[in-house]
């Protein structure tokens, strides 16, 4: 596909949707003093009711239905519910405990465990470029290990939970569009989502209506509940995008979200980034060159130009 061809309107949504992703760092910190497990399950609920209110304008019921009669897509989705509720979760202790930075390396890893979860799951065969980025990014995990003090879990928590989020939902993508996906899942949520609220309240904790602390009130209210707006907002801006790019092109724009986050996280939040920090980011990014120069390679030597487009990059949520 050549620079004229590209579908602009297509670039379009696709950047505004990893510019919004890129933005959440600063969404979640204007939550506090909610913790983590409120806006995480004020999240789910919020997300599920803006997805039942689209999928009843758009008279989506069939597709709910279809994919919830499905047995094997169902515990394909409880699956992915539960690995992007950690995912979540995770993202959102990150921000509220100043560690956005840890969030943009997950992102940043999560591609090269993708090509890894590949070879475990689907018995792929690593090329010499696969090889020597993973092991580039092996490297930069034990740099930034000793760096810390002791390994990154946030980052490699981030990216497994969304690699084999990711895997699983590319697995059922011919059966479940984006919109279905998300609120079945969310519907899979509501009832942890539920309880937590409910420990959280009684834990005297919440936030929500609450007032009498500094940042309580009506606007912390409002963004508190409209999380899911933000959440199947991106999701629909993000799949009108991915319906007109090829997947070459959506893979580079995914970097987007994390190079605004690791940005963010340097001279938003003036987070600490000593020598070692720095150094091993730079190991990270030249493994993902490495590995987006082989992809792109891949791709240029597929002869059919529909098998070289096909496949899926997930969101974010």
């Amino acid at each position: 596909m050549t620079p004229s061809s590209l579908d602009r309107r297509g670039l379009a949504y696709g950047a505004s949707a990893y510019f919004i992703w890129g933005l959440f760092p600063i969404f979640m910190a204007a939550l506090e003093p909610a913790g983590a497990f409120e806006i995480v399950a004020w999240r789910a609920i919020s997300s599920l009711v803006v997805c039942l209110a689209i999928v009843a304008v758009i008279r989506g019921w069939s597709r709910i239905m279809a994919v919830v009669s499905d047995r094997k897509v169902m515990l394909r989705l409880v699956a992915a519910s539960l690995l992007i509720a950690v995912n979540w979760g995770v993202m959102v202790y990150a921000v509220v405990t100043d560690r956005v930075a840890s969030t943009s390396l997950g992102y940043y890893i999560n591609p090269l465990l993708t090509v890894a979860l590949g070879v475990v799951f689907l018995r792929e065969r690593l090329r010499r470029l696969q090889l020597v980025a993973i092991g580039v990014a092996a490297l930069a995990v034990v740099v930034l290990a000793v760096d810390m003090g002791g390994l990154p879990w946030i980052s490699l928590v981030l990216a497994t939970s969304f690699g084999l989020y990711s895997f699983i939902k590319k697995a059922v993508g011919h059966k479940v569009d984006a919109l279905t996906g998300l609120t079945v899942e969310t519907a899979i949520q509501l009832p942890l989502a539920i309880v937590v609220l409910v420990l959280v309240a009684r834990a005297g904790d919440q936030t929500l209506f609450a007032r009498g602390e500094p940042g309580l009130g009506v606007w912390h209210d409002v963004m508190l509940l409209g999380t899911g707006t933000w959440t199947a907002g991106a999701l629909i801006v993000f799949a009108a995008g991915a319906r007109r790019l090829p997947l070459n092109i959506s893979g580079l724009l995914q970097y987007i979200a994390p190079t605004m986050t690791f940005a963010l996280a340097v001279w938003y939040f003036h987070e600490p980034m000593p020598p070692a920090r720095w150094a091993g980011f730079a190991l990270v990014w030249v493994a993902l060159v490495l590995i987006t120069t082989d992809s792109w390679r891949a791709r240029s030597r597929v002869k059919d130009p529909q098998a070289a487009e096909s496949g899926a990059v997930t969101e974010p949520v």
